[in-house]
């Protein structure tokens, strides 16, 4: 990845240690929602958020980035024991645990670079539906459509499949990646908000099969 920035008030060595090892360039920001401005700068491909030392911060910086930048791929680094204290799955993209050995991280960054798609130039057209894969910019009819990066995920994904059905189960490890930790529910509520932005006249575009899951209107 071109750029990865992390977020923290300790050290890379500290935070993630294997990150080093990897060898990929990490810049180094304070754990601070005030330096939020200086991240989005750099146009990170990435950003990483240091919540393992300190989870109440961490995920305050990481719905605050969600806010202003919703598009960027965000990994929260986590102790496992905090893993329930709070909805990480609504504020972030993927998880590492600090020990998370060097295979491990590459796997993962590599897992959101496949599943953002940079660089194919791919635009999905569903009816009036249309994503551009490359630019992360989502229309429906005309309308542009304001996607956090996993809603545009889940919508890509599901478009480019028009009529098949998938179980929450298997979107979870499509869109979320291996070893998710959220239950099915993360799906519902991810189809909700994308029906709603994209309004009475279009949300008949996601269609719920009872007892199974969802899949997109073959239009």
């Amino acid at each position: 990845m071109a750029t990865i920035v992390l977020i923290s008030d300790r050290s890379l060595d500290e935070a993630l240690p294997a990150l080093t090892s990897a060898g990929l360039d990490a810049k180094i920001a304070p754990l601070s929602v005030t330096a939020l401005g200086d991240v989005l700068e750099l146009s990170a491909e990435v950003v990483l958020v240091d919540a393992a030392e300190n989870p109440g911060q961490g995920h305050s910086v990481l719905r605050a980035l969600r806010e202003r930048d919703p598009r960027t791929p965000t990994v929260v680094v986590v102790e496992r024991r905090d893993l329930e204290r709070f909805a990480w799955e609504t504020v972030a993209d993927e998880l590492v645990y600090p020990s998370a050995p060097e295979a491990e991280i590459r796997i993962r960054l590599d897992m959101l670079r496949r599943r953002a798609g940079s660089g194919d130039g791919v635009t999905i057209r569903l009816g009036p539906l249309t994503l551009d894969t490359d630019t992360y910019q989502v229309t429906v009819a005309g309308r542009p459509l304001d996607l956090t990066y996993k809603e545009f995920e889940l919508l890509r994904f599901l478009a480019s499949r028009p009529g098949r059905v998938y179980t929450r189960p298997a979107l979870l490890r499509e869109v979320w990646g291996y070893d998710f930790y959220g239950g099915t529910r993360t799906v519902d509520v991810h189809v909700r908000r994308l029906r709603s932005k994209l309004g009475p006249e279009h949300e008949s575009l996601i269609e719920t099969v009872r007892g199974v899951g969802y899949r997109t209107a073959d239009v």
